[in-house]
């Protein structure tokens, strides 16, 4: 009995550690990087999906966030529409990821990289385009892999917006 109840307490401290570990590192998490553009919402996002096929590279998985959010709106108690369009494009570069996680296997939280594209009701025309930093992390190595991964991030992004 008393061993149980050890197992019990130092699990709860250990649970307590882990959500103390997740809460300082999302108060240490960067702002996601955006770009607008006025223009119609499937032109844009027909630009940010080119932008990563024209470097070679294959959109694993699109996510519909925007279409989501709206078909499951009324059974959770939505409110609001968030989204007018709103995708996640997720992708990877195998020349990326083998150098950011050759430099730390931990890396593999990374991957896949991914870029977003949404408009919303309040102002239809208005396209947003981004992406979320990747903290650079770990030794040298693993900075400077994480920086060029963070590079094409920025570069896809920008040039689906035209800047």
């Amino acid at each position: 009995m008393i061993r149980r109840g050890l197992q019990r307490q130092s699990a709860a401290g250990l649970f307590s550690l882990c959500l103390l570990a997740l809460g300082s590192l999302s108060a240490q998490a960067d702002e996601p990087v955006t770009f607008k553009v006025e223009a119609p919402f499937d032109d844009v996002r027909f630009d940010l999906e080119s932008a990563i096929i024209n470097r070679g590279l294959v959109v694993d998985h699109t996510s519909h966030v925007g279409e989501m959010l709206a078909r499951t709106k009324d059974d959770v108690g939505g409110t609001k529409d968030v989204f007018g369009n709103g995708d996640v494009m997720l992708f990877c570069s195998a020349a990326l990821s083998r150098k950011v996680m050759e430099a730390d296997p931990l890396n593999i939280g990374y991957c896949p990289y991914s870029v977003f594209v949404f408009d919303t009701p309040d102002a239809p025309g208005e396209v947003t385009v981004g992406y979320m930093p990747l903290t650079e992390r770990g030794s040298d190595a693993s900075r400077a892999a994480i920086a060029e991964v963070n590079l094409l991030l920025d570069a896809l992004a920008r040039e689906a917006a035209g800047q």
